[in-house]
């Protein structure tokens, strides 16, 4: 290699930008702390009479039901979780009970502050498209008011020339049902609370009867059940536990009718309140070649992070469950989409600053990591860390990095790793593969450029990257290209 002259990369940027579109808007309840105040409302309602009622929800009926499907049905759910304050609510007509729901209702614009940090993966559905052509999902980390984080989604067609083609945007956007039906697992639930050193008498006595495979009500009645004869005086802290882990262990579904741009996954545990960041999905190949799309995300309540992971067969349901582990720290993991060597691998940054890796026995449970990659080069001085999950390639796993240099500047690296030993590095691009052009630099986080999954089609790299946390593009790359010149620099 030491002869060879290294090529000059070419990177070329797509014109087309992902822009935040501020019009979209879900609902959001808007149900004031102190209960008599709910109670002062809904009075004022009611002291309405049934022209001046009709009158009004006409008005609110005009200008806000063409912004959401099942309008009525929305107002009507919001009226049902404050009925219990509201005087004599068996005799209300039903216009006084949609005018009580709308003033416990609020618009919450998911895209008003930004759209960034992208990740593209392969669609489940690659029925009736061209020769060549590849149907695709991106997903993106939407910021709205009070900068909650929610999980949105694009899709479209990459061409055999690795054009892409989105899909028409719906100007509708729909929350999920939290499902209470689907079941936990007994075994893995029991081993959540011991390694959140949470399992004690009260918990052993609850799980004693405890099924293999319960609901949140079977849970919840077996709770009730045993409360009034547990002893223990740490009961209530270790019922508060279980339930934070059922609450933060849970499933969602969306309207199978609606489209995917529709969908968008909004912070609904206790963890997740001030937001749900950067999702890393990948198309994950299990032994016996079953297809589960993974994400692992940060969980953030404002106070701490929590790293996550959601699970999907078909972007329609989805179960999210906790990480555990004392490996489970930090930011960024980033799932192999592969097991290796009969083991899960992942990449994480422990410490905020190098790249790490682990393997474990169980996809919920990461013990140990080690360091593979510290920062080298000037552009990544202050810290390091993973662009997305790597991609399997003939010579290697392909993994994009990210690198902190002077002014807090976010760029985009690359480096290879051993196929059937990932801890050991092949190589490294000693410079940014892509850094903020002068265009990409203003946004409401300055000078970075940042992805959380890319994607091979043909051969190109697609790569969905974010321009300063406020909108995101497209690049591409020839993946031999990129590839011989990370060897050069072996």
């Amino acid at each position: 290699m030491e002869n060879q002259v290294a090529k000059k990369l070419h990177i070329r940027r797509k014109r087309a930008k992902i822009e935040r579109n501020i019009s979209r808007v879900i609902t959001r309840p808007n149900i004031p702390g102190r209960l008599n105040r709910v109670s002062q409302i809904a009075n004022r309602v009611l002291r309405l009479n049934k022209s001046e009622a009709a009158g009004l929800y006409s008005k609110v009926s005009l200008s806000f039901s063409d912004r959401h499907k099942n309008f009525e049905k929305m107002l009507l759910r919001h009226f049902d979780m404050v009925s219990e304050q509201v005087p004599d609510k068996k005799e209300l007509d039903l216009t006084k009970k949609l005018l009580i729901g709308a003033y416990f209702t609020m618009e919450y614009s998911i895209e008003s502050a930004a759209i960034f940090n992208p990740s593209i993966i392969p669609h489940p559905d690659q029925e009736d498209i061209k020769p060549g052509s590849r149907r695709f999902i991106m997903s993106f980390r939407a910021t709205g008011e009070g900068h909650i984080s929610s999980i949105v989604f694009r899709s479209g067609i990459i061409d055999k020339n690795s054009t892409l083609v989105f899909d028409p945007i719906s100007k509708y956007l729909e929350t999920p049902k939290i499902l209470h039906d689907r079941h936990y697992d007994r075994h893995l639930f029991k081993h959540k609370l011991k390694d959140m050193d949470a399992w004690n008498d009260t918990s052993a006595r609850i799980f004693e009867t405890t099924p293999e495979s319960f609901t949140f009500e079977e849970l919840r009645s077996i709770i009730d059940e045993k409360y009034p004869r547990l002893h223990d005086e740490n009961k209530d802290e270790a019922i508060k536990n279980i339930l934070w882990l059922a609450h933060s262990n849970y499933f969602i579904k969306f309207n199978s009718e609606i489209q995917l741009s529709e969908r968008v996954i909004f912070p609904v545990s206790e963890n997740e309140s001030r937001g749900i960041e950067d999702a890393r999905f990948v198309k994950f190949v299990d032994d016996d070649g079953a297809i589960t799309y993974y994400a692992t995300y940060t969980a953030y309540n404002g106070r701490s992070i929590l790293p996550q992971l959601l699970t999907t067969k078909d972007f329609i349901s989805f179960d999210i469950a906790t990480l555990n582990g004392k490996a489970v720290q930090n930011k960024g993991m980033a799932l192999f989409p592969r097991k290796i060597n009969g083991q899960y691998a992942m990449l994480s940054r422990q410490d905020g600053e190098n790249n790490y890796i682990m393997f474990s026995d169980n996809l919920h449970f990461w013990e140990e990591a080690r360091i593979i990659q510290e920062p080298t080069y000037p552009w990544e001085f202050i810290q390091i860390g993973n662009c997305g999950s790597p991609i399997e390639t003939s010579e290697g796993w392909l993994v994009l990095t990210h690198g902190v240099g002077p002014l807090r500047q976010y760029a985009i690296g690359a480096i290879l790793l051993e196929l059937e030993n990932p801890e050991k590095i092949i190589g490294r691009l000693r410079e940014p593969l892509i850094s903020p052009k002068k265009e990409e630099r203003e946004g409401y986080v300055p000078n970075v450029v940042y992805s959380c999954g890319a994607m091979i089609h043909h051969d190109m790299l697609i790569i969905p990257y974010a321009m300063s946390d406020i909108a995101s593009g497209i690049a591409n790359i020839k993946v031999d290209d990129l590839i011989e010149r990370i060897k050069y620099n072996a």
